[in-house]
C-alpha cells in the first residue's frame, strides 16, 4: 500500500503533530515501507500453527499461599519513631 503525502498530513493532524514538507516525503516512503512489510507477513501460512496469547510458555513464578504466624505487633513497633496504644503514629497530613 502507497501512502500518500496527503495521508501523512492527514496523520499528523488527528495527532497534532507539526511536520515539515521535507519530512512529509520521508514519512510518507518509511510508512509504505511499513505497511509493504506488514502484507509480506500476511502472505505466510499459518493454518497450522496454533493461536498463542505469549510467545513463550509462562508459568506461575509466585510461591505457594501459605499461612504463617505474623510479626507480632510489639517486635513490629520496636524502631517505630512512635506508636501509641498498638498503632503506629505519624504526622497529620490532612487539614480540616
Amino acid at each position: 500500500m502507497k501512502i500518500t503525502g496527503k495521508d501523512v498530513e492527514n496523520v499528523a493532524l488527528l495527532a497534532r503533530l507539526e511536520v515539515s514538507p521535507d519530512q512529509i516525503d520521508q514519512f510518507s516512503s518509511q510508512l509504505s515501507a511499513v505497511l509493504e512489510y506488514a502484507e509480506n507477513l500476511s502472505k505466510v501460512d499459518t493454518e497450522h500453527v496454533a493461536p498463542l496469547a505469549h510467545v513463550l510458555s509462562i508459568q506461575n513464578v509466585m510461591r505457594a499461599d501459605v499461612v504463617s504466624p505474623s510479626l507480632p505487633r510489639a517486635a513490629a513497633q520496636q524502631n517505630a519513631p512512635e506508636a501509641d496504644n498498638g498503632y503506629f503514629k505519624v504526622p497529620k497530613v490532612v487539614e480540616g
